[in-house]
């Protein structure tokens, strides 16, 4: 029940945010992304699953300032991944390079900071113990952008704390997203 909960307000968020003045929102944000990805995928980089198989809500913002680089552009992402189970949640912000084609296909890479509030030692067994509160975060995407408005990807998402700590179990999710551009 909880789970339907938070999907019907991820929902009116995104129609409220995407029904809102686009002139106001236009030089702040440039692109929101909406997804929903698979929970702790088992087999990636983190190499297995120990919470509960569900879906979970990415919602995201790039923001507008943005630095030339390598063909692309280098911008501020600011998301978040919330598990529809109560699992481990996540708010992240990210340095996200993207490059895209005159085809329509874009590529983004990025490195950043996740704050999540899974458990941090093996207290309980369905649970990933993550070790610190704060943890790097790496996503990747690869999609394509219809028009100048509309796209949709494959999106991957690593987090973990690279063993500065232990325990460092990682977690992956993987999933697809909606993207509007401003």
């Amino acid at each position: 029940m909880a789970h339907i909960r938070i999907l019907l307000l991820a929902s009116i968020a995104a129609s409220v945010i995407l029904g809102a003045d686009i002139v106001a929102a236009g030089p702040l944000i440039d692109e929101l992304k909406l997804g929903v990805l698979w929970h702790d995928v088992p087999g990636l980089w983190s190499g297995f699953q120990a919470e509960p198989n569900s879906a979970d809500i990415n919602v995201e913002a790039l923001l507008s300032p943005s630095v030339a680089f390598l063909g692309g552009t280098i911008r501020p992402a600011i998301g978040g991944s919330i598990s529809t189970v109560g699992a481990t949640s996540d708010g992240y912000i990210d340095a996200r390079w993207q490059y895209e084609t005159p085809s329509g296909i874009f590529f983004g890479l990025g490195l950043g900071a996740a704050v999540h509030n899974g458990q941090l030692k093996l207290d309980e067994w369905d649970r990933k113990a993550l070790g610190s509160r704060v943890l790097f975060h790496i996503p990747a995407e690869v999609g394509y952008r219809f028009d100048d408005h509309n796209s949709l990807s494959a999106y991957f998402e690593h987090m973990s704390n690279a063993y500065t700590v232990s325990p460092n179990e990682g977690m992956d999710r993987l999933g697809v997203r909606y993207g509007y551009r401003f």
